[in-house]
């Protein structure tokens, strides 16, 4: 029907074949289609399909619930073929005249459907409709809104005629979709979504990015610190290494310094030896031999050979080219060894050497090669410093403990001491006061206590001469 010319407005066209078109998508096999609506709907509802159905939709079976009971309508809804579709137009009141708001009858629908709803407006979407081409009712109101002012600015309502206005569009509830599995890509183009939860990242976009560029920063960092300690580790393995190498060199030296003690040393036993092994052939040559007499001289042959087997053990031991070890010692016996392997040196150079051990055992964690190294190292370079006193050259060595966490071990002389000015240079490399010195032994030295985690200083004594202090912490 025409309206009269006073009359404006806009013309909202609603397509059944629209509806289909939202149903297909979100039924993809669809077969069936429910129309739910108001009785004085039969009509229109049954007219429109008809004229869609010559528009090209192909056939598809119709299920009417039109003009009945809301019990029997939600009976109905509640036990739908597969593949089939709701489409519900609005349900003002049932056949038995009760009236309804048409979202109120929606939400009673769709809480007992056991298929999608496609719906025909925007306000329909909250209730439990999946959504379709719906009317939104903002557009309507914005346009209507529109025609309003310009009729206020003078114009007439005859010179806005009627016209159909573009307020429907494809929109769709993203908690039905999640609901009956629908995915998004399946829509028609151009479609809204509402009520989509957002995402975390959705959510927490610049918390999220903040966080990712921290793990980013951290993990950087983490691959930074493992390659560095990495590198420390390899540096360290190679800076063990260099020391294993100077300390050899260095024991070498020491050995070549007593070459001539270690000689005579081995001299004794061996001539000993061989002394007692000619008294024993004569012995047993003659025609009574004294056989308790040659017992005693095989005693002394043996007691010599041990001797002799020492000597060579401790020379062993300070020329092995070993790595850098540690185990459980006893820094008492260490001391012990060293000074009886500088005894002979110390008679040839006129030094009384003493020492003095700890009477509990001093157990530390240490290679012992290389802390004897440190030992002879410091009692040579005592022996040096007092190689021009006329008399008077001793050396005392001492074994303590210092409290319940670290053994001392304290060499001291009475030579002339260490020169104030150069307590702090003497651990340097190169730094010698021998005139045919290195300057490499007491940094050695050091460089060998620090790999043991000790320390190593040096001080004069108030009564004159120097002392060297060693700690190491005892073994846990």
């Amino acid at each position: 029907m025409q309206p009269p010319a006073y009359v404006t407005g806009g013309i909202v066209n609603l397509k059944l074949k629209d509806a289909v078109t939202a149903a297909r998508a979100v039924v993809p096999e669809l077969k069936t289609v429910v129309l739910v609506g108001a009785d004085w709907e039969r009509q229109v509802l049954f007219r429109n399909w008809n004229d869609q159905a010559a528009a090209g939709i192909p056939g598809l079976d119709i299920i009417e619930i039109i003009g009945r009971p809301m019990p029997e309508i939600v009976e109905r809804v509640a036990a739908l073929p597969d593949h089939s579709a709701i489409i519900y137009t609005g349900l003002y009141s049932d056949g038995k005249g009760n009236y309804y708001p048409p979202s109120d009858a929606l939400s009673f629908l769709a809480a007992k459907a056991n298929r999608p709803i496609v719906v025909a407006a925007e306000t329909f979407l909250e209730p439990g409709g999946i959504g379709g081409f719906v009317i939104v009712p903002s557009l309507i109101g914005a346009e209507a809104a529109g025609r309003a002012l310009r009729i206020l600015d003078g114009e007439t309502p005859e010179s806005l005629p009627p016209s159909v206005i573009d307020v429907v569009k494809p929109i769709f509830n993203w908690r039905q979709m999640q609901h009956w599995n629908v995915s998004e890509a399946s829509l028609p183009k151009g479609s809204e979504i509402h009520f989509r939860e957002p995402s975390f990242l959705e959510k927490y976009r610049w918390r999220a990015v903040a966080l990712a560029m921290a793990l980013l920063v951290q993990t950087a960092l983490i691959a930074f610190l493992l390659h560095e300690r990495h590198m420390r580790r390899s540096a360290e393995v190679e800076a063990r290494s260099r020391l294993s190498e100077l300390a050899h060199i260095n024991r070498q030296a020491t050995a070549g310094e007593l070459s001539s003690s270690i000689a005579h040393e081995l001299n004794q036993p061996l001539g000993s030896i061989l002394t007692n092994a000619e008294s024993a052939e004569l012995i047993l040559a003659s025609p009574t031999p004294d056989l308790q007499e040659v017992r005693e001289i095989i005693s002394d042959i043996k007691r010599d050979d041990l001797r002799a087997s020492e000597v060579i053990r401790r020379m062993r031991s300070l020329l092995k080219r070993a790595p850098f070890e540690k185990k459980d010692i006893d820094l008492n016996q260490t001391m012990r060894e060293a000074f009886d392997f500088l005894k002979l040196q110390a008679s040839t150079r006129n030094v009384a050497i003493y020492l003095q051990t700890s009477p509990q055992t001093l157990r530390v964690k240490g290679d012992p090669v290389q802390l004897q190294q440190v030992i002879l190292n410091l009692v040579v370079n005592s022996m040096d410093a007092m190689a021009k006193m006329p008399y008077g050259r001793t050396i005392i060595g001492r074994t303590e403990v210092n409290g319940d966490a670290s053994a001392v071990i304290s060499v001291c002389d009475s030579g002339p001491g260490i020169p104030q000015d150069r307590l702090n240079d003497i651990f340097d490399p190169f730094f010698t006061t021998k005139e045919q010195g290195m300057g490499i032994g007491l940094s050695i030295a050091r460089t060998i206590v620090l790999a043991h985690s000790g320390q190593l200083w040096a001080e004069n004594q108030s009564g004159g001469g120097a002392v060297f202090h060693l700690s190491l912490p005892l073994a846990a």
